[in-house]
C-alpha cells in the first residue's frame, strides 16, 4: 500500500478540489461526454510533469524553487521566475483557496445544513493540521480524502445510469468551438496545475532518499494521478448523464441537489461528502504549495517551522477563509485561477523541461528523448488551446 501511495497522492488532493468538481460539471451538463477526451490528455500530461518534478525533487532532494532560485540567479530569466511564481503560485493559489474552502462549506451544508461559521471551522481544522501536525500526519489524511472522494464519487456515476456507449465516445476526439475552447481550458488548468509541480519536487524527499528505486516513484506517480483523474472522469459522467434530466446548474453543489429527487437522499448525501473532501484536502495543499515555492525563491530555512515559510500558508489560507465569508463570486474567482494557470502552465513547463535536461543538476537521470517529446508535445498543445481560446474569448 505504501508503494503506491505518498507524496504524489498530496497532488491527487491537490488538483481535485471544488474548481475541478466545478469545470467537470459544467463541461458534463454542457457537452455531455464529449470532453472525456481531454481528461485523459490532462491526466497523460500530468504524469509526464510531475514525474519530470518528482525525478528533480529526488535527485537534488530540493524544490523546484530552489532548484530555479539557483540556475537563473540574475538577468531576465531570473525577473520572469519571479513573475511566474508571485503570479501563478502565491496569487493563483489565494484564489483557489478561497474556492477550496467555499466548496467544503457547500459539501458540509449538503451533510448537515447551513452553519454561518462553517468557513472558520474549516480555516481552523486546516491550520491545526499544518501548524501542529506532521507531515506525515497530513499526508495520511490526504490520503484518506482521497480515497474517499473516489468511493463516494463511484458510488454517485452507478446510481445515474449512465450509457455506456456514449461514454466509449466521449473518449474519441472531435472538433472545438470557441465556447468548447474555454471549457479545454479550464479543464486543462485544473488538471496540470502549476504549483503542484512546486508542491511535488518540494515534498519527494519526504519519503524518497538517494537510495531509494526511481520506478518506485514512477509508479506512485502514475498510481495517484490516475486515481485523481478518474475522480474528474466520473464528474462529468455524473453530470452528463443527468443532463437532460436536471434544470441548468453550474456547479456540483447544484448537482448534489438536483440529484436527490431523480435518485434519493444518497445520492446528494455521497456528493456532498464528495465534495467537502475535495474542498478540505485542496485547502491543505493549495498553502503548502505556495509556502514551498516560496521557500525555494527567496532560499529561506529548510525548516518548515521557519515563521516566514509559515507566513506564507497562514496568509493564503486567511485570503480563503475571508473570501469564502464575503458574497464575492467564487465560481468566477475559481475560473480566473484555472485560465491564468492554463495560460502560465507553457512557461513553467519550459523552464521544468530546462532543469530536468540540465547534466549539472540531474547527472545521468536527465530527460530521455522520450520525456521530452511528451513534454514539449504538452507545451505546444497548452499553447495551441490557450492561444486560440483566449482569441476566441476577446473576440479576434
Amino acid at each position: 500500500m505504501k508503494r503506491f501511495f505518498g507524496p504524489s497522492t498530496l497532488i491527487a488532493a491537490a488538483f481535485i478540489g471544488p474548481g475541478t468538481l466545478t469545470t467537470c460539471t459544467i463541461a458534463g451538463v454542457g457537452m455531455s461526454y464529449d470532453l472525456l477526451w481531454v481528461m485523459l490528455f490532462a491526466i497523460f500530461a500530468t504524469i509526464v510533469l510531475q514525474e519530470m518534478a518528482a525525478r528533480l525533487g529526488w535527485v537534488t532532494q530540493e524544490g523546484l524553487g530552489e532548484a530555479l532560485h539557483r540556475e537563473f540567479a540574475s538577468g531576465v530569466a531570473r525577473y520572469l521566475v519571479f513573475f511566474l511564481v508571485i503570479g501563478a503560485i502565491l496569487i493563483g493559489n489565494a484564489a483557489y483557496e478561497a474556492g477550496n474552502i467555499s466548496g467544503g462549506i457547500l459539501g458540509l451544508e449538503l451533510i448537515a445544513g447551513p452553519f454561518k461559521f462553517w468557513p472558520i471551522a474549516i480555516g481552523l481544522v486546516c491550520f491545526l493540521l499544518m501548524y501542529l501536525g506532521k507531515y506525515k500526519t497530513v499526508e495520511r489524511i490526504l490520503v484518506g480524502l482521497v480515497i474517499t472522494m473516489s468511493v463516494c464519487f463511484l458510488i454517485t456515476a452507478i446510481l445515474v445510469q449512465p450509457n455506456v456507449g456514449d461514454i466509449f465516445r466521449g473518449f474519441i476526439p472531435g472538433p472545438l468551438s470557441g465556447s468548447e475552447l474555454l471549457i479545454v481550458m479550464a479543464l486543462i488548468g485544473t488538471t496540470v496545475v502549476p504549483y503542484n509541480l512546486f508542491l511535488h519536487a518540494s515534498t519527494i524527499s519526504k519519503k524518497y532518499d538517494s537510495t531509494s528505486s526511481l520506478s518506485d516513484i514512477r509508479i506512485e506517480n502514475a498510481v495517484s494521478i490516475i486515481l485523481g483523474g478518474i475522480i474528474s472522469i466520473l464528474i462529468i459522467i455524473t453530470a452528463a448523464a443527468t443532463s437532460g434530466q436536471v434544470e441548468t446548474v453550474s456547479s456540483a453543489a447544484d448537482l448534489a441537489l438536483q440529484l436527490e429527487p431523480l435518485f434519493g437522499e444518497s445520492a446528494k448525501l455521497f456528493m456532498g461528502i464528495g465534495l467537502m473532501a475535495a474542498g478540505i484536502s485542496s485547502a491543505l495543499t493549495a498553502p503548502l504549495a505556495a509556502a514551498y515555492a516560496a521557500r525555494g525563491l527567496f532560499s529561506w530555512s529548510e525548516s518548515e517551522e521557519n515563521w516566514k515559510f509559515r507566513m506564507v500558508w497562514i496568509g493564503i489560507l486567511v485570503i480563503g477563509v475571508v473570501v469564502s465569508i464575503t458574497n464575492v463570486e467564487r465560481v468566477l474567482i475559481i475560473k480566473f485561477a484555472q485560465i491564468t494557470n492554463a495560460i502560465l502552465l507553457p512557461l513553467i513547463v519550459i523552464y521544468l523541461i530546462y532543469l530536468a535536461n540540465s547534466k549539472k543538476i540531474m547527472q545521468q537521470y536527465s530527460n530521455g528523448w522520450v520525456s521530452n517529446l511528451f513534454g514539449v508535445v504538452v507545451v505546444l498543445v497548452t499553447l495551441l488551446i490557450s492561444f486560440r481560446g483566449m482569441s476566441k474569448a476577446l473576440g479576434f
